[in-house]
């Protein structure tokens, strides 16, 4: 189902408005010096326009008081605020009747101009990312976090996966944001903590995609791994230092012993 708000109308009412809310389209000063009321339209497609749903909707000070609703007919009071002026409204026919139309009027009307603006029906893929970071250098958890940028439309479903099961705890979910250009871009962050060997994975599927896209990290060698293998090849170097001291000062020992030697036989 697609819903799609095509008359948005927003007006704020000051002192001396001749019209007040609730009070059945009568003139009575207003409640307050200041109050909000919004008018709101929408149209609900299913499977195009096969199916078409109108709701015209009124707001006082952001709360629904008062509906039309295209399925059935007639004028609903959301609130008992908006009871006096349904009541009044259901009594003027001419009033049902045009709001009625609306639904071939307004809404199907739209929807054929939304599409020669390639507005429905439009399909933009996701590019999926995964960059790991850390809060804490000493500590052993990951965060992992989860791009799909640049889709549309809004719907969208992230998964993460380690070594192949979904991961539940430990998942945070990012708001949708638009971009600006008619597409939208959200995160997933997982906080893990990963071993080497494991296998991290982004699972994304939109309306755009035939196939879910899948994006893989793999943890490197950890810290202490990685010191491990430092101080063994700094051992090594060591131990090959150490060896050739030796062996030069065993040489150096040994040919003084010899020349002693020698200076012993030229004095017999």
């Amino acid at each position: 189902m697609v819903c799609v708000s095509l008359l948005p109308l927003l007006m704020v009412l000051l002192m001396g408005s001749s019209v007040v809310p609730g009070t059945g389209g009568g003139k009575k000063p207003p409640p307050a010096p200041h109050f909000l009321y919004q008018v709101n339209g929408e149209c609900r497609f299913i499977n195009g326009t096969q199916q078409v749903r109108f709701l015209y909707r009124e707001f006082y000070d952001r709360q629904e008081f008062v509906r039309f609703d295209s399925a059935r007919g007639v004028y609903e009071a959301v609130t008992p605020l908006g009871e006096p002026d349904a009541e009044l409204w259901n009594r003027q026919e001419e009033i049902l009747q045009y709001q009625r139309t609306q639904v071939d009027a307004f809404c199907r009307y739209n929807y054929g101009v939304a599409e020669i603006a390639h507005v429905v029906g439009r399909k933009v893929q996701p590019s999926v990312s995964i960059s790991p970071t850390k809060e804490d250098p000493l500590s052993p958890h990951t965060l992992l976090l989860c791009t799909a940028a640049s889709f549309y439309p809004l719907e969208i479903e992230i998964q993460w996966l380690k070594n192949g099961q979904e991961q539940k705890e430990g998942v945070f979910y990012g708001e949708e944001l638009r971009n600006g250009d008619w597409t939208y871009q959200t995160q997933v962050m997982l906080e893990t903590k990963p071993e080497h060997g494991d296998i991290y994975t982004c699972h994304v599927e939109h309306a755009s995609l035939e196939a879910p896209v899948t994006v893989q990290w793999e943890p490197r060698k950890s810290d202490s791994a990685r010191s491990k293998v430092w101080t063994g090849a700094v051992g090594a170097v060591l131990g090959v230092v150490f060896v050739a001291v030796g062996l030069s000062l065993y040489r150096k020992k040994k040919k003084g012993l010899l020349l002693s030697a020698l200076d012993h036989l030229k004095v017999l």
